[in-house]
Order: C-alpha cells, then structure tokens, then sequence
C-alpha cells in the first residue's frame, strides 16, 4: 500500500513539475514574441519616412500597368468577359511581381534584409483580401462568365483591394489607409450606381473603367507621394 502510495505521489510530483516546467517556457516565447512585435512597431514608425518614399516608385509602376492594361484591353479585346478576368489577373500578377522587384531593390540599395519582420507584417495584412480576390476571378475564369458580369467583378476588386490597402495602411504611413478608403467608396459608387440603373454601365467599357479606378488612382497617389517628398527636402 505505501509503494503505491509512494508510486501516486511520485507521478504528481512529476506532472506538478511538467506544468511548472510549460508555463515558464510559454511565459519565455510570449515575452519574446511581445518584445519582437514592440520592435517592428518601433522599426515602422521610425523608419515611416523611408517606407512613404519607397512607396512612390510602386504606386506609379502599379498606375501604368493599370492604364497600359485597360487601355490595350480596350482596343484590341472590348468584350468582357472570361477573356476580360485572364487579362486583369495577368495585369494584376505583372503589378505584383513589379512591386516584388521594386521593394526587393530598395533593400538591396539600403543594405536591409528583404524579408524583415517589417515587410512580413506588411504581407500578412495584404494576403487575405487579395487571395480573395485571386480565388473570385478563379471561379470567373473556370465558368467563362459573360460580359455582364464584368462590374461586379470591377466593384468586388475594389471593395478587397482598398481591404488590403487599408490593412497594410496600420503598419505604414497613414496616406495607406485613407488611400484604401478611396477604393472601397470607389467600390460603393459603383455598387449604388449599379442597383439604381443596372443598365448604367452599358455604355462604359470595363477596361476603360479598371484604368481609371486602378491605373488612375495609383498613379495619382504616386505622383503626390513624389510631389510631396520633393516638397520636404526643399523645405
């Protein structure tokens, strides 16, 4: 009877020192990741100025993919529909591995990793809305919607677009955040336009409009990010 007695107490002994043993080590790994998420919070807000001018180049490579795209599209393929989705995701694909390059450059020349901790929490905010994005216009492409369809897709790209941009906009500079905001209004616009007269758009070739809203709106914001750090250092 005291063996197992002995046996009980022994084994509690040693759960009671496992459980002591696991709070530590979490305690450990949530204080390290507490002190490696202040840091990259530290890291952006010092280091905003760099990121706001490093965005200028990106928003206007963005702009002219946006407004080469739609205006091609709109000459040499004016229907909309399974062919408007592949030439849009394909413009999309190019813009991203453009900005890929671009961001890629940019820590080369100021001798900084690419993938810091920064940048992962930038991509992390990006990813969601734009996987969403990315699995629409799959299910587009695979049922060969027709022409009709084209402004929804348009109106969807904005809503998860300015999604992004805005999430990517709490860990850069607050013009992110204000310029998702425009999308998505952007993106609501059409939506009213849309449920008030569902013929409206007849008359507005799709490509055209994904050049305004896309091509134009990044180039817009570009070419002020440029204007107004060019302002500053004169100052």
């Amino acid at each position: 009877m005291n063996q197992i007695i002995w046996r009980q107490a022994r084994c509690l002994s040693y759960f009671q020192l496992a459980n002591i043993h696991f709070a530590m080590q979490s305690a450990s790994m949530e204080t390290d990741w507490a002190a490696e998420h202040l840091q990259t919070i530290r890291t952006l807000m010092e280091r905003s100025a760099v990121y706001r001018r490093a965005l200028a180049p990106i928003m206007v490579w963005n702009g002219i993919v946006g407004v080469v795209e739609g205006v091609l599209g709109w000459k040499l393929y004016p229907h909309a529909g399974r062919l408007f989705l592949e030439l849009w995701s394909g413009a999309a694909l190019l813009a991203i591995v453009g900005s890929f390059f671009l961001v890629r450059r940019q820590a080369i020349k100021a001798s900084e990793p690419f993938w810091s901790p920064p940048t992962r929490r930038i991509a992390q905010a990006l990813f969601p809305p734009l996987f969403i994005g990315g699995f629409i216009n799959s299910i587009g492409i695979y049922f060969a919607v027709g022409d009709d369809v084209a402004i929804v897709f348009i109106i969807f790209w904005l809503w998860l677009y300015g999604c992004a941009a805005n999430a990517a906009g709490f860990f850069m500079t607050r013009g992110m955040k204000l310029f998702g905001w425009v999308f998505i209004l952007a993106g609501c616009g059409l939506g009213i336009g849309l449920i008030r007269n569902d013929r409206l758009f007849d008359t507005v070739p799709p490509h055209l409009l994904m050049a305004a809203t896309f091509g134009g709106l990044h180039l817009a914001y570009g070419i002020y990010l440029y204007l107004t750090e060019k302002g500053k250092n004169a100052a």
